[in-house]
């Protein structure tokens, strides 16, 4: 009987899959009682239609009733409350189930130091009270505008309860005593609607503050400034929503063509081109292991995030040290993504030259950038189709996860980021530097190593899965495999890696410019 030789690279491989499939594993579970993005930027998207509704029937942009009845419907206000409340429910479902984690952890730790998975819950249900408690505040506004005062006195009244010690108790009961019978005006009632209310609402209530006050010229200037913004509103909405409406349509019937010609034309259809050519793969599942595992997972889970702290805390050090002003806290973590993200590429990439460097000279269509074979038709084509595919999985993936399963923490500091050079390292981040390194490993490199093992469709599932996984967000999986799906596809017809990143930077570019414009609503 033959013994299979030991070898200590492919244990050192195993073990290091096994534990990085743990971690993986146990990040995905951990994201499951994460909220979405998706219910906060409904919310962004229910706060600039509050805008709109201040826009007057004879302006500029030729708003009238009937466009107006079709954009916010008959009753817009209503219609956000009801919203907001259904939030509100899912953020209190939310908030017992983290007490109740809480709970449990308190009982299982038995050691007397701080327990991080402790604090770290009890941060998180810091966070969701206080998410409650902002919640309430807009939901007591929208309450006064649809005939509910009393509601909204009561909704006011539970901020103000001891038990919630929030630091929005001051702003709930200036809010009370504007809307209270006879009204009551505390002495900083201004500057605290000011401070913690924005957008609509803080429009309402300063409205409702200088009426009180008697002071015409202040509300009169009010209004001009939030007709203005209304007017600004109403341009970013019709230009947010008609692009990607329009090639969204342009992207299904291209989708319906292209379907349609497979059917008709067989292997001589577009779709076909390439449909079973496999890339001549010199080395084999260990170096596909090592690129994976190592450069990717590995890496950029433990190694980086440690060599990102050394550098982020010694940077304040430096500023200082250099009589530079230091970094705010925004640009400090743009700066701390954009480290993560450059240093996981360049070191992921190392591994993958390292890789696959004594195979050199590679066979033919390894890692091919030529700028030939209609990439730029084949990445914006598949950009526009793309869009309704990813309109309709997110849909139904919303219906299953109930606005569960996380999200990408990015898009949520996009969103509520006001910082132009922030900003500009974000894009930067988002929509250069992601496309070229995620495009280089996970179709460069990977999708043609798998077509050593399996069919090219086969290698392109197998690839579109990994690289959603890799995103470590439970509820983003199905719709990152999708969009996995068609860069795999754009790229095998192509053959060429320039094609899936002009179509990822798109995204990505999209992404980030709708996130923008809901964020601007404040």
């Amino acid at each position: 009987m033959t013994s299979v030789p030991f070898k200590p690279k492919q244990f050192i491989l195993g073990a290091l899959a096994i534990l990085v499939v743990i971690y993986v594993g146990f990040a995905l579970l951990g994201s499951f009682g994460e909220q979405q993005i998706s219910s906060r930027l409904e919310l962004y998207q229910t706060d600039l239609l509050l805008h709109v509704t201040e826009v007057p029937d004879d302006n500029e942009l030729g708003f009238n009733a009937d466009t107006r009845r079709a954009l916010l419907g008959e009753e817009p206000v209503k219609t956000a409350l009801e919203e907001y409340q259904e939030l509100r429910r899912s953020a209190e479902t939310d908030l017992s189930r983290l007490s109740d984690r809480l709970n449990q952890a308190l009982a299982d730790s038995d050691t007397p130091q701080p327990d991080p998975t402790v604090t770290t819950l009890q941060t998180t249900l810091n966070q969701q009270q206080e998410l409650l408690t902002q919640l309430d505040l807009r939901i007591g506004l929208l309450q006064t505008q649809t005939d509910q005062t009393a509601a909204a006195l009561q909704t006011w009244s539970a901020i103000a309860n001891p038990s919630r010690s929030s630091p929005l108790t001051e702003t709930a009961n200036t809010l009370a005593g504007l809307w209270s019978t006879p009204p009551r005006l505390l002495p900083d009632a201004e500057a605290q609607l000011q401070k913690n209310l924005d957008g609509w609402f803080r429009y309402v209530a300063l409205r409702r503050l200088y009426q009180l006050q008697q002071r015409p010229d202040a509300l009169a200037d009010l209004q001009t400034a939030e007709q203005e913004i209304a007017q600004q509103t109403l341009f970013k909405l019709v230009l947010g929503n008609t692009l990607p409406l329009v090639g969204s349509l342009i992207g299904a019937a291209l989708l319906i063509f292209l379907i349609a010609q497979r059917v008709l034309k067989g292997k001589q259809a577009l779709l076909s081109k390439n449909e079973d050519t496999r890339w001549e793969t010199p080395w084999d599942w260990e170096t596909i292991l090592q690129v994976l595992v190592v450069g990717f997972f590995f890496v950029g889970q433990f190694i980086v995030p440690f060599l990102v702290r050394f550098v982020v805390t010694g940077l304040p050090r430096l500023l200082q040290t250099a009589g530079q002003a230091p970094l705010t806290a925004s640009r400090l973590q743009a700066f701390s993504a954009l480290t993560y993200y450059l240093l996981m590429a360049g070191i992921a990439l190392f591994i993958l030259y390292v890789s696959v460097k004594p195979f050199f000279p590679l066979p033919a269509h390894w890692f091919r950038l030529q700028g030939q074979s209609n990439w730029f038709l084949w990445g914006f084509g598949g950009y526009l189709v793309a869009l309704p595919l990813m309109i309709l999985v997110s849909l139904v993936n919303q219906q299953i996860w109930q606005g569960q399963g996380g999200s990408n923490p990015l898009l949520k500091i996009i969103l509520e980021e006001a910082d132009p050079l922030s900003l500009g390292i974000f894009f930067f981040t988002a929509a250069i530097a992601a496309p070229l390194f995620e495009e280089t490993l996970f179709r460069g490199f990977l999708l043609p190593s798998l077509t050593r093992y399996v069919s090219v469709p086969g290698a392109i599932a197998i690839s579109s899965v990994i690289f959603a996984i890799a995103h470590l967000s439970l509820s983003e999986v199905v719709p990152l495999a999708v969009l996995g799906c068609v860069l795999g596809v754009v790229y095998t017809r192509s053959r060429s890696l320039l094609s899936p990143m002009l179509l990822h930077s798109l995204w990505n570019s999209g992404t980030m410019i709708g996130l923008l414009i809901l964020g601007s609503g404040s």
